[in-house]
């Protein structure tokens, strides 16, 4: 994705006013905040801007709901992403900031989202302590979280007779915490961690840590890391052959990583999702139009989709609150109401702030199966809400009385 593809969506921070409303009426101002142009471009980037921008084309004046967006890069930099948010909600009148892959980049929004009153939704960020240890009353956490992959996938795993487990796992917040979740999960069932080995995030060469996986002799290799990391893990990880001996396993591997890494470099692979967009009618439906409005044509993954949900519930909050202009109460706002949309169906927004929603375990396709480059998973079985999502309890949420 390139600037001069941006510019022509006009999608490059630029505010994408909803026509319609009455003149003079103050629009809900979105800013999605996230990666576009490094390692994690492909998977929410400027897909992230079209989604929240579909929902708002689709449900805004249904709604009464003036919305504009804009949208930003925050270079994968805590500080610079603290800069953006602060201009924007200082200088720019943005109400809500939404995506923000990179959870150490997430949780500085937080808190100065918190300070300011304003509201954070994160659907690109994943460390489950923004629910946990870490949780804010201005922050809502919507597609998945580390505590949801990383369980779903190690006690399945497990099940099958993965019993012991070596992790690649990006050094921060999101990578330590996914790492745990599925160490956790395999330990809870009966098998065993045997090793670690920890990358900076964009790296090239996985070599030195794939050897150090091999050595280890363990039945999975997790890799617990996001993606072109992803990618590049699993491109490395084929062509040492680890796959024939060792299983993979991608704990945050999505449909927007296949295409390029090809069926064969994946297989005898599952992942936990709370989306794929050729589950039902009704995610093959916004995937054809997503993909329509993608520069690259692209299927939706689970995070982009997240976009489009969680834009519409939050619109479903401003219509009944009638203003943005204190974050706390639009958020509390949004948990009053039951959710309900085509991506994730019914569900429920947590006093926590975690969204809650089933997960589907996939598994890959063999190569024959497929009949085109994103025809690439077969739902194995829906995970129900109370397998999928860490008992609230068990967060320690601050602000949460239990």
């Amino acid at each position: 994705m390139n600037r001069r593809d941006m510019l022509k969506l006009g999608l490059l921070g630029a505010a994408l006013p909803v026509r319609g409303f009455a003149q003079g009426a103050k629009p809900l101002k979105i800013g999605v905040l996230n990666d576009m142009s490094s390692v994690y471009a492909d998977y929410q980037g400027i897909g992230s801007v079209i989604a929240a921008q579909m929902a708002v084309d689709d449900y805004a004046q249904k709604l009464g709901v003036p919305v504009e967006i804009v949208s930003a890069d925050h270079l994968q930099k805590p500080d610079v992403g603290v800069s953006i948010a602060r201009r924007w909600f200082d200088n720019e009148g943005v109400d809500v900031i939404m995506d923000v892959p990179n959870s150490a980049v997430a949780l500085a929004v937080d808190a100065l989202t918190t300070e300011k009153n304003k509201m954070l939704i994160g659907s690109g960020a994943g460390s489950d302590v923004m629910t946990g240890a870490q949780c804010s009353p201005n922050f809502i956490h919507w597609t998945y979280d580390t505590w949801s992959l990383g369980h779903s996938l190690g006690r399945a795993l497990v099940a099958e007779g993965g019993k012991t487990w070596y992790f690649i796992t990006a050094d921060y917040a999101f990578g330590k915490s996914l790492e745990k979740s599925a160490a956790d999960a395999v330990e809870a069932a009966g098998g065993k961690v045997l090793g670690a080995a920890r990358h900076p995030i964009n790296t090239a060469d996985f070599s030195s840590y794939l050897l150090q996986a091999q050595a280890s002799g363990a039945d999975v290799i997790g890799i617990a890391n996001a993606g072109d990391d992803t990618n590049n893990t699993l491109k490395q990880a084929a062509e040492f052959g680890l796959g024939n001996k060792q299983r993979m396993a991608g704990l945050i591997l999505n449909v927007t990583n296949i295409p390029s890494l090809g069926l064969k470099a994946v297989q005898n692979v599952k992942i936990a999702t709370p989306y794929y967009w050729d589950r039902n009618d009704d995610s093959r439906a916004f995937a054809k139009r997503f993909a329509e409005k993608h520069p690259r044509h692209n299927m939706p993954n689970d995070m982009q989709a997240g976009m489009y949900s969680a834009t519409i519930h939050l619109m479903k909050g401003m219509a009944q609150t009638k203003s943005a202009a204190d974050g706390k109460k639009l958020v509390e706002s949004m948990k009053s109401i039951p959710t309900d949309d085509p991506i994730f169906g019914k569900g429920s927004i947590r006093v926590d702030g975690r969204k809650l929603h089933p997960m589907y375990l996939l598994a890959t396709k063999m190569p024959e199966e497929s009949k085109g480059p994103w025809d690439v998973f077969n739902v194995v079985r829906e995970i129900p809400v109370e397998e999928a999502w860490r008992p609230l309890s068990e967060g320690h949420c601050p602000f949460v009385k239990t």
